[in-house]
């Protein structure tokens, strides 16, 4: 069937649809990475976001339900330039299109994906749609129009787990870990269990008091979807965990939680930075790391007594990591758990339970 991605500036792509038919309305943005659309797709951060691949061929190497980084597809839509229906990978169990069929999710190929990039880098991100028929609608762009845009939306209260659970294995007096559940990545679970975590999460609007009074060794925010300035309940509960003195770590929505905690800003990026390509400099060692990364806002950076910059990007010079003078905190704007992308910025788990280890 014909399919049209609108753009609310009135620009209209035709392809063909080869997911779900029915029509979704978003954020539209891209990423960079060569392969990982599985992983992009379950990732709770693309909450109401349309995914553009700068990649040209997409799904010849199908789905694996071991690369979920969640239960469902969470991004409202897909964009390509060529699909692949017949995948070729001895670890596939399904086709792209299929996959994004059972979670109804719609999909677009056949357009210049080249071209909407450039757009997207020149213009910023605008809100878009996917839409089927025989022939374009006015309807279309009226129904774009009507979208509010992700900036001032709570997408975290969305995504967040309904009840806790525990996750993992737990060894013999493994530090416990109370962990914020924003929208997070099961690969980022897995990467604390593996540094020796005993890991409890929590849905994202739990009382910090609550946590408290468990005696937990230390705390972690995850990443997330959305505008970090709405989330009034998170950034509280993240002023209380840090008056506790007890270790904290922050990744992407977490790191700029505790940057609002601290007093610093944030800010939305004209188009974000998504792939896997990153360039990141550690200013603690000296030695630029290539990341992994997927947000569309980012702290202010400005010099402060109370939180430090420890890493910072290298194309646009935004913060991409801090730590607090005389505090255990530590928080990156990036993905260390590279699901997918490098693994440059592993480290910083065993980092953050050495920080544990030495706090207790």
């Amino acid at each position: 069937m014909k399919a049209y991605l609108v753009l609310e500036n009135g620009m209209v792509f035709q392809g063909e649809s080869f997911g779900y038919e029915s029509p979704e309305i978003g954020e539209i943005v891209f990423n960079t990475s060569m392969s990982g659309y599985q992983e992009i797709l379950t990732d709770p951060s693309y909450k109401k976001q349309i995914v553009t691949l700068t990649y040209p061929m997409i799904g010849n190497y199908g789905i694996c339900p071991e690369d979920m980084e969640s239960d469902k597809i969470q991004a409202s839509g897909l964009i390509v330039k060529e699909y692949v229906d017949i995948p070729s990978n001895f670890r596939s169990k399904e086709s792209l299109g299929s996959f994004l069929k059972r979670f109804k999710i719609p999909g677009i190929s056949g357009i210049d994906t080249r071209k909407l990039t450039r757009l997207i880098r020149s213009e910023g991100a605008p809100n878009g749609g996917i839409f089927f028929g025989d022939s374009y609608s006015d309807s279309f762009l009226e129904e774009v129009k009507k979208f509010p845009g992700i900036q001032g939306m709570d997408l975290a209260s969305v995504v967040t787990t309904e009840k806790s659970y525990r996750f993992g294995e737990s060894k013999a007096n493994a530090p416990k870990l109370a962990v914020y559940d924003f929208g997070i990545k099961t690969n980022i679970l897995k990467k604390l269990n593996e540094v020796g975590f005993d890991i409890q999460v929590f849905p994202a609007k739990t009382p910090a008091e609550d946590l408290l009074k468990s005696n937990f060794d230390a705390y972690f925010l995850s990443n997330g979807p959305g505008d970090p300035e709405p989330l009034d309940f998170a950034i509280q509960n993240t002023r209380q965990i840090i008056s506790s003195g007890k270790p904290l770590f922050g990744i992407c929505l977490g790191h700029q939680i505790i940057g609002l905690a601290m007093g610093k800003k944030t800010t939305k990026l004209k188009f974000g930075h998504r792939g896997g390509n990153q360039p990141v400099l550690n200013l603690l060692t000296k030695r630029v790391e290539i990341t992994s990364q997927n947000h569309g806002f980012a702290v202010i950076e400005e010099k402060s007594k109370e939180m430090t910059t420890t890493h910072t990007n290298l194309n646009d010079q935004t913060n991409e990591g801090m730590s607090a003078d005389g505090k255990p905190i530590m928080s990156v704007q990036y993905h260390p758990e590279s699901s997918p992308g490098p693994h440059d910025s592993e480290y910083l788990f065993s980092d953050f339970y050495e920080m544990v280890k030495k706090s207790k």
